[in-house]
């Protein structure tokens, strides 16, 4: 079977328009590397706020607070592009503000916390809501048997989007730095290159990407009827949320574990500076290694995970998880914690496809954006509670991050618990008898 088997793709969708979609996880992965993990978290902290005490709670606050600006409207937002066959314009919106957002964290030095607080809200906000409506595609692309595959394929070259852009921003900080110039000069200019490769890639998502979905809400008075039935539409998925009780337990399993991995992904880079005293060569040299281990993880997982079975698949990299938080608690070196960021790397791409694979075979076919809008939700939940649980540790313990980092391995066993109530075949039947009835 080859690798990119055209038989796992629905009938009339060609090869061009699944790589326009996965453009999209290759356009916006940078944003997450560069900024959340590699470059801007840690500047964050040791530039912006000063490495005050407070400074790790204040990076973790301003993802929070964009997270529950996610989880006020990414739900009927979904609803909304559902109704109105709006997913791509909507997309289109974000992805623009999400790309200015980063550059405007261009302007933010020593002491312009409020810049730099409201840039990463509304950029962090904007990236979560075009990552949601991106991943409502995925169904209309893939068969329901190769859900998998297909989202390990736009997972897997989103971490080859995340290393071009933490590569050409690692060779632009070694110059500088060879040049003499502080991070002052060479972090905002990271930002740059970020923003552009974002926006660059993103307009082949564009140009290749179709709309296949049709309009259900009425034509006249449009914006009136679209929001007001979306806001309808949602309420009663809320309402009858019972009958999607394979759905719910995967929100709840995907809130946990999700948490576990915005702590990994927003506060590794801190990790390693606070902890281990990695400088910022290294810990972006590092990060480089965790996407490539990443991507080769959502790649062969999503092949392994569609023979084997999504519940399961998920179940075993969970543990994965377990393992590494242990030995980053464990790690006095810098070749452990080194070895247990490579087993981060192929967890997460992993265990990343996964859950949007599975959300998707779970979804009713005519609610697919609403239903991501609630994976949003929860795993905007995650970022809330992983992150901040990491930052009032570090807080109370007075900068203890081996704690913190400990603690976190609480919600992978959560969400490994919260896994287990799952049938996966039973979701499946209940979403479409669902859409049979309405």
């Amino acid at each position: 079977m080859p690798l990119f088997d055209p038989t796992a793709l629905n009938d009339g969708v060609k090869k061009r328009e699944v790589f326009g979609w996965a453009l999209y996880d290759f356009a916006n992965s940078g944003y997450t590397t560069v900024v959340l993990t590699a470059v801007f978290n840690s500047y964050f902290v040791g530039v912006v706020a000063g490495r005050a005490d407070w400074a790790t709670l204040a990076w973790t606050l301003a993802l929070g607070l964009s997270s529950a600006l996610v989880m006020l409207v990414m739900p009927a937002l979904g609803a909304y592009a559902d109704l109105r066959a709006a997913k791509k314009r909507l997309l289109a919106v974000s992805t623009v503000a999400c790309v200015g957002g980063t550059a405007a964290l261009a302007l933010a030095g020593p002491g312009d916390l409020l810049l730099a607080f409201v840039a990463i809200v509304l950029s962090n906000f904007f990236y979560a809501v075009g990552e949601s409506l991106a991943a409502a595609f995925l169904p209309e692309l893939a068969r329901r048997e190769a859900l998998g595959k297909v989202s390990g394929w736009g997972w897997s070259f989103g971490y080859f989007g995340g290393m071009l852009s933490l590569g050409l921003c690692l060779g632009y900080v070694l110059w500088a730095q060879l040049q003499g110039r502080p991070a002052t000069e060479f972090v905002p200019v990271t930002m740059l290159i970020t923003a552009a490769v974002y926006g660059t890639a993103s307009l082949g998502t564009f140009a290749l990407l179709k709309e296949r979905a049709t309009p259900q809400a009425p034509a006249t008075n449009a914006r009136a009827d679209g929001v007001s039935a979306s806001l309808q539409r949602l309420h009663a998925t809320l309402r009858d949320a019972r009958r999607y009780r394979d759905f719910s337990w995967l929100l709840a399993s995907g809130t946990a574990y999700q948490a576990g991995i915005a702590v990994v992904i927003t506060l590794a880079a801190v990790y390693a500076e606070q902890v281990l005293g990695f400088e910022q060569t290294q810990t972006m040299a590092l990060i480089f290694l965790v996407n490539i281990a990443a991507a080769l993880g959502a790649f062969g997982f999503g092949y392994w995970q569609d023979r084997s079975g999504h519940k399961r698949a998920l179940g075993v990299t969970l543990l994965g998880w377990m393992v590494m938080t242990v030995l980053a608690f464990l790690a006095e070196t810098a070749t452990l914690f080194w070895f247990a960021a490579v087993l981060a790397g192929l967890c997460m791409g992993s265990s990343q496809s996964a859950g949007r694979a599975l959300a998707g075979l779970l979804a009713p076919p005519s609610r697919r954006a609403e239903f991501y809008g609630l994976w949003a939700f929860a795993t905007r939940l995650a970022a809330i509670l992983g992150p901040m649980t990491y930052g009032v540790v570090t807080w109370a313990t007075a900068g203890n991050h081996r704690l913190a980092i400990l603690s976190t391995g609480v919600f992978f066993v959560a969400g490994w618990l919260l896994l287990r109530p799952i049938d996966v075949q039973r979701g499946a039947l209940e979403a479409g008898q669902m859409e049979r009835a309405t």
